[in-house]
């Protein structure tokens, strides 16, 4: 099966994401209990393929550098969206978001299949997320639901050309690839703690909520075992 064509699975979650969103916008507590499930998820596949990965690579300047350059870019994001406000400034933010997504999981593809499909299982979650709440806000400006899932599908097509990017790392010598995972490592540790996890408690939490965090941890935990 091609790698690329694994990105089909995140690609059509959000536009299902979007769907759903447009028939029946999800309640608050609905949309807090899959921030907190895909945070499990995305944080599992870090620490169980990413990190050991970086670690094993033992190129300490390359760890060093791309996880700075993560980092830099990220907080860059962070600025960003907190600077501009409108639907043109939140397309643009989940436009880079889904495109560093992209990167991420080719990414893991150049680590391995089994990596490659474990962060397409915790991406999925994550991209069905940005997928409804990017509807929900453009809702509150358009009021043509086949426009507003026009917009969120083609922004979704920086997925796999993100993707796409990534792949291409596997032909670069191995401190540069390291350097690459770093980078990669530090967007998802992130997107786990600065964007799901910071927007899941914004709202009321419950300890049902709150336990999709370890729900999700453990699922992927017991995924990873069973394909060895």
């Amino acid at each position: 099966m091609p790698v690329l064509s694994y990105t089909i699975i995140p690609l059509l979650a959000i536009l299902l994401g979007s769907i759903f969103a447009v028939i029946r916008p999800p309640g608050p507590r609905l949309v807090s209990a899959m921030q907190h499930l895909a945070a499990g998820v995305v944080f599992a596949a870090a620490a169980t393929e990413i990190v050991p990965q970086v670690m094993h690579g033992a190129y300490t300047t390359a760890t060093l550098i791309g996880g700075t350059l993560g980092v830099v870019t990220m907080l860059g994001l962070k600025a960003f969206e907190g600077q501009f406000r409108g639907p043109a400034a939140l397309l643009g933010a989940i436009a880079i978001d889904i495109a560093i997504d992209g990167l991420v999981l080719g990414l893991a593809f150049v680590v391995g299949t089994k990596a490659g499909l474990l962060l397409t299982i915790a991406l999925t979650l994550e991209v069905l997320f940005l997928g409804l709440m990017l509807t929900t806000e453009l809702g509150e400006t358009i009021r043509s639901k086949a426009k507003i899932i026009w917009i969120v599908g083609a922004i979704a097509l920086l997925l796999p050309g993100g993707a796409a990017l990534g792949l291409s790392v596997a032909e670069l010598p191995a401190p540069v690839i390291v350097g690459f995972l770093s980078f990669g490592l530090m967007a998802l540790l992130y997107l786990v703690a600065e964007e799901l996890l910071a927007e899941a408690h914004a709202k009321k939490d419950t300890p049902l909520v709150t336990a999709m965090f370890f729900v999700g941890f453990l699922a992927l935990l017991l995924i990873e075992e069973t394909l060895g």
